[in-house]
C-alpha cells in the first residue's frame, strides 16, 4: 500500500515522537518559516508542552529556566539565519552550568549555502565552543535507514544532554521546500510510515545508570587518609542545585570531621530543616579582616560545587596553601586561583555517604574541636554585627533587602537571584533559615541578560511561588521577556533594586581611582558617564504595558506589605525599590570595619 507524504513533516514527526517517548516534556519555539516542519510536529504532540516566544533570546533563556527547575532536557526550536545566533547567550549559560537543552535550528539545504540565498548563514556547529554535542541531521529522506538515523539522533541528543556530558546539544536541520503537510513530496510504502511511528529504544534499558563504587578508587582512599590525618579542614559548598540528601549527609560529615561548612548563599545549604550546626554563612565578614584571615590556615579543603561567589573567600583561597580537592558530578575545574590538587567526578551526596561509612568502619573519632569552635565564634561575631548594622537599620537599603525578602517568602518558595550586586549581597547577607527556599541563579557565565526570562521559565515549570530579585539594568536588558508572563499567566513576583545604573562599579577599584586620581580630569564625570551610565527610566509604563502590577516601595513596611500582596496575586507583579548605591556601599563598608575591629579586639 502506497501513502502520500511530505518528507519534511514525516522526518520532524519521527524526531519529536522519539523525544517524547524518552521523556521530553517541554519545548520553546520561535516562529519562522524554515522551522515549519518542527513547529508542526511539536504543536501536535500532546505529550510535550510548547511555549511560543517571538524573541529568540527570550526563548533561549525561558527554556533554560524550565530545564533548571525540571532538571530535564528542554527543546528549543528556531528558524534559520540570525535567529540562530540570538540563542547563543542562553546556550553559553547552559554550557557552564550544565543545564540540559536540545537546540534544534532549521537551516537552508546545502545548495543554498555560500551563494547569496536569503536568510542563510553558516550554521555548521555555530555554538562549537559552548556545546556538549553537535550533529547536522542532513536533509530528510523517506527511507528506513535514514528514518532510523533521525531516531538515533533524538536518542543521542537526550542522552548527551542529560546523562553523558550534561548540557546543551545542537542539532541542525536543513529542509528543502515545501514544508506544509498537504504539499506532498513522495509516495512511499506504508511500512515506512509505520516504522517512523514506532519508538526505537526502551528508555529504561538504554539510560540505566551504572553504580559507581568510588570507595574502591585510589583517589578516594587518599582523601580518606588525609581527612583522618588533618584536624584543621574546611568544606566549601559552592553554588549548586544540591539535593536534600547531600545537605543532610554533608552536615553529618562535617560533624564527624570537625570541619566547618562555608556555604555559598546559592548553595541551598543555608535553608531547610536539617542540622546546620556547622554552617558558616557570614564568612565574608571575618575573611575581610586581613589580620584574622592571615592566621587562618587550614590543612585541607574539600570543595563541592561551583566557584564560590565571595570575593573575600576567593582572595583568601588564593593565598591558602592547604591541600584542596574539588568534588562534583563531572569533575569540572572550579578554581580560578588554580591552587587545587585535583578535581574528581563524583556525585557530592555519594562522596559524603561513602566517606561517612568508611570513617565509621575505621572507628574514627576526632577529639580536638578548637579549630571548628574558633571559626564558629568568628561567624557569630560577624552575624551579630550584621544584624546590628544591616538588618536593624530603619530605612530600606540594598543589603537589608535580602533579609526582608526571605522573611516574607513562604516555605518551598523559589528565589531567582540576578547577577551583579544582588547575588553578591545575597551571599553576604542571607542568614540561616528553617524554610526550605530553593535558590536559582545564572552563575555559569554570570551575565545580566535573560534573567527575567529564566525566572519565568522556572516559575512555568512547576507553578510554585517564585520571586526574582534583580537589578535595574538586568530588568531593562530583558524587558521583552515580560510578554511570556502576560501570555502564559505566570504569576512571577519581580523585585527590582534600582540604583539607576551600574551600581556595582561603586564597589570596584575604578570608582576610587576616578574619584581621587590627580592624573585624570573630571574623573567623577567620566565614572558616571562611562561606568554607572544612569538611565533615568520609569519602569511603571513598561510593566503596565505588559499587563503587570507595579508598586514603587516607600519604606520597609510598605515593601513587606507589597511583597505579601504580590505573592497572592494571580498576575505577575513588579516591586521597585529605589536605592542609593553610594549609601549602600558605605553601609557594607561599615559592617566590614566593625567586624574587623571586633575580631582584632578579641
Amino acid at each position: 500500500m502506497k501513502l502520500k507524504i511530505n518528507r519534511n513533516i514525516l522526518w520532524a514527526r519521527t524526531f519529536v515522537r522519539e523525544l517524547a517517548s524518552l521523556g521530553v516534556k517541554y519545548a520553546c519555539i520561535s516562529p519562522g518559516s524554515r522551522n515549519t516542519p518542527l513547529t508542526i510536529a511539536f504543536a501536535e504532540c500532546g505529550d510535550i508542552e510548547a511555549y511560543v516566544h517571538i524573541d529568540e533570546r527570550n526563548c533561549g533563556f525561558f527554556a533554560l529556566g524550565i530545564a533548571k527547575a525540571a532538571d530535564s532536557p528542554v527543546v528549543i526550536v528556531t528558524t534559520s539565519g540570525t535567529a540562530v545566533s540570538e540563542l547563543y547567550p542562553a546556550i553559553i549559560e547552559a554550557y557552564y552550568q550544565r543545564v540540559p537543552l536540545i537546540v534544534c535550528t532549521a537551516d537552508r539545504p546545502p545548495e543554498h549555502l555560500d551563494c547569496g540565498a536569503n536568510q542563510t548563514i553558516n550554521q555548521n556547529n555555530i555554538y562549537k565552543n559552548h556545546i556538549r554535542w553537535f550533529i547536522d541531521a542532513g536533509v530528510p529522506e523517506p527511507i528506513i535507514k535514514r528514518i532510523k538515523h533521525i531516531k538515533i539522533i533524538a536518542c543521542k541528543a537526550y542522552h548527551e544532554s542529560l546523562i553523558h556530558s550534561k548540557g546543551p546539544v545542537h542539532i541542525n536541520f536543513p529542509f528543502r521546500k515545501p514544508f506544509e503537510p498537504d504539499y506532498f513530496t513522495d509516495e512511499v510504502n506504508k511500512d515506512i510510515v509505520d516504522f517512523a511511528k514506532n519508538n526505537l529504544i526502551d528508555k529504561k534499558i538504554f539510560f540505566k545508570e551504572k553504580e559507581n563504587k568510588i570507595e574502591d578508587e585510589k583517589w578516594f582512599w587518599e582523601i580518606f587518609n588525609l581527612l583522618k590525618k588533618y584536624s584543621k579542614g574546611i568544606i566549601l559548598a559552592g553554588p549548586e542545585s544540591y539535593s536534600p540528601i547531600f545537605r543532610s549527609k554533608c552536615g553529618v560529615l562535617s560533624q564527624m570531621l570537625g570541619y566547618p561548612i562555608f556555604a555559598d548563599g546559592a548553595s541551598q545549604l543555608r535553608f531547610g530543616s536539617y542540622n546546620k550546626e556547622n554552617i558558616i554563612s557570614s564568612f565574608e565578614g571575618f575573611l575581610r579582616s586581613k589580620e584574622f584571615s592571615k592566621n587562618l590556615q587550614p590543612e585541607i579543603i574539600i570543595q563541592f560545587g561551583r566557584t564560590m561567589t565571595s570575593k573575600a573567600l576567593d582572595d583568601y583561597l588564593e593565598n591558602c596553601s592547604a591541600a584542596r580537592f574539588m568534588i562534583n558530578e563531572f569533575g569540572d575545574w572550579f578554581d580560578p586561583s588554580n591552587r587545587s590538587v585535583a578535581s574528581f567526578a563524583c556525585k557530592p551526596h555519594l562522596f559524603c555517604e561513602k566517606m561517612i561509612g568508611m570513617l565509621n568502619d575505621s572507628g574514627f573519632k576526632r577529639d580536638n574541636d578548637r579549630w571548628l569552635k574558633m571559626l564558629l565564634h568568628a561567624n557569630q561575631i560577624s552575624a551579630r554585627i550584621k544584624r546590628k548594622i544591616i538588618e536593624e537599620t530603619k530605612e530600606i537599603n540594598e543589603p537589608g533587602i535580602i533579609k526582608e525578602t526571605l522573611d516574607v517568602l513562604p516555605d518551598d518558595a523559589q528565589l531567582m537571584i540576578s547577577n551583579s550586586m544582588p547575588i553578591r549581597d545575597f551571599d553576604y547577607f542571607a542568614p540561616l533559615l528553617e524554610k526550605n527556599i530553593i535558590i536559582y541563579n545564572n552563575r555559569g557565565a554570570s551575565g545580566i541578560d535573560g534573567i527575567t526570562s529564566t525566572a519565568l521559565g522556572i516559575a512555568a515549570a512547576n507553578r510554585k511561588t517564585t520571586v526574582l530579585l534583580t537589578g535595574d539594568l538586568a530588568f531593562y536588558y530583558d524587558l521583552t521577556g515580560l510578554l511570556a508572563a502576560k501570555k502564559y499567566s505566570i504569576p512571577l513576583t519581580i523585585i527590582i533594586v534600582n540604583n539607576n545604573g551600574g551600581g556595582i562599579f561603586e564597589v570596584l577599584p575604578i570608582s576610587k581611582y576616578l574619584s581621587s586620581s590627580n592624573e585624570i580630569k573630571n574623573g567623577k564625570e567620566i565614572f558616571n558617564k562611562y561606568f554607572i551610565t544612569p538611565h533615568d527610566l520609569d519602569f511603571s509604563p513598561f510593566v503596565k504595558g505588559y499587563g503587570g502590577n507595579y508598586i514603587l516601595v516607600k519604606n520597609k513596611n510598605h515593601f513587606r506589605e507589597s511583597l505579601c500582596a504580590a505573592l497572592k496575586s494571580k498576575n505577575f507583579s513588579v516591586i521597585e525599590i529605589q536605592t542609593n548605591a553610594v549609601k549602600s556601599l558605605h553601609l557594607r563598608n561599615k559592617y566590614w570595619e566593625e567586624v574587623d575591629k571586633e575580631l582584632n579586639k578579641n
